[in-house]
């Protein structure tokens, strides 16, 4: 289930006060709604692990830098994109930030409607990421609804298997094979075989079942 009825929040952290404050106004605007930091501890202390939105930072602060605060935010698993400002960028510092994730790395001065767009994108992504994420623990959860034998069923179904093949492989009647097969079906919430197996995929399910053989 799709969670985009949640608020949007454009985190701005910019140790400059004008900037911030211009900032603020121009996303409040366009109907964005914007939290304004001071600095990156700032950030850290008043952020919730909110999922839903985007940050906005610079990358030369006192305290935390920029690219300091986006190691954090990555080792705490924040799902948020970052959009780096800044005055003083050059290109290692803007490579570094693309590398570890950031969604682009704009230079002051920028034009409103360059970073709006930017913005725009990032939120974007993060629905994507959201949506994925819910899709992916619905579809967890059907699975964990499987009895053994029907999980057992699903995987060969899903590598191609007939039912006779199952029933032999399985030592059990043909009839009790279409049974479980049905069952995968409904517990999964699926119509057919190409569905049931795009859902798997979608859950990373036979990444995970690959791994556990290695």
């Amino acid at each position: 289930m799709s969670d985009k009825k949640r608020t949007e929040t454009v985190h701005v952290v910019d140790d400059d006060e004008a900037v911030r404050q211009s900032l603020g106004f121009l996303l409040r605007s366009v109907g964005l709604d914007p939290r304004l930091y001071a600095d990156g501890n700032d950030f850290l202390k008043q952020w919730q692990g909110e999922d839903a939105g985007c940050v906005v930072l610079d990358v030369r602060m006192p305290g935390l830098s920029g690219l300091e605060l986006q190691r954090e935010l990555n080792a705490r698993g924040c799902a948020l994109p970052i959009i780096f400002i800044t005055g003083h960028g050059d290109i290692p510092m803007a490579v570094e930030a693309l590398k570890a994730g950031a969604i682009d790395f704009l230079q002051k001065p920028f034009r409103d409607q360059e970073l709006l767009d930017c913005i725009h994108q990032a939120l974007d992504r993060n629905r994507q990421e959201r949506d994925l994420h819910a899709d992916c623990a619905q579809i967890t959860a059907c699975i964990e609804r499987l009895t053994p034998r029907e999980k057992e069923v699903m995987d060969y179904v899903t590598a191609g298997k007939a039912n006779k093949v199952i029933a032999l492989d399985l030592g059990i009647s043909q009839r009790t094979v279409e049974i479980h097969r049905a069952n995968v079906m409904e517990k999964m919430q699926v119509r057919s075989l190409a569905a049931l197996v795009r859902a798997l995929h979608r859950a990373g399910y036979f990444d995970a079942d690959a791994s556990d053989t290695t």
